[in-house]
Parts: C-alpha cells; structure tokens; sequence
C-alpha cells in the first residue's frame, strides 16, 4: 500500500449540497476500494490560473489516503466520467504529512 495525495477540481457553479455530495462520494469510493481516507481538507473556491473549460474558478477538495493500484484505478474510472470534476491530480509519497493545511482558511 502506497501514500497518495489527490487533489479535485470542482465546478465554480456548484451548490453547497453538491460538493457534500462529491466529497462523500469520493470518501467512500477509497474507502471501498480497498483503500483508507486519511484526512480531507476542503481549500474553497480558488482562482484558476487559467480559464478551464470556461471556469475562472474552481472549488478544491484534497483528499491524502492510502491504497493500491486497485484505489487508483477506481478513482481514475470515476473522476473521468463525473461532469462536475474540471480536473484532478494524484501524486504518490513515500511519507504523508497530515499534520499541515497549507491551503486552510481561518473562519
């Protein structure tokens, strides 16, 4: 079992409900897949450097976890397909660092 990091970029557009709803969906997905959720930190609508697919902005959702290529391959099916995903990003590690959010935002 590997550590990764994976990083989701939702639609600007979406309501409150609907990004609970990815998340959840997601948390589950790993979960079920022989995988294990970590921690997840919601960044919060943050300006894309560039427009993509006509979006200037896009709802981040990074979820650090542990799996296999099995995992892998679940996510990768599922993000492909999803309408509400702009992009996503996974990147693998030797260590996790769960103890820092860079991207937090003090309420």
């Amino acid at each position: 079992m590997g550590f990764y990091e994976n990083t989701i970029v939702a639609k600007q557009d979406l309501a409150e409900k609907e990004l609970k709803t990815i998340k959840d969906k997601y948390n589950e997905l790993i979960n079920s897949s022989s995988g294990k959720v970590l921690k997840i930190e919601e960044w919060g609508l943050l300006n894309l450097a560039n427009k993509i697919k006509s979006y200037k902005k896009g709802f981040y959702i990074h979820y650090k976890f542990e799996g296999n290529k099995n995992t892998l391959s679940e996510i990768d099916k599922k993000m492909k397909v999803d309408n509400s995903i702009i992009r996503y990003l996974t990147v693998r590690y030797k260590k996790l660092d769960t103890k820092n959010e860079f991207f937090r935002k003090d309420k």
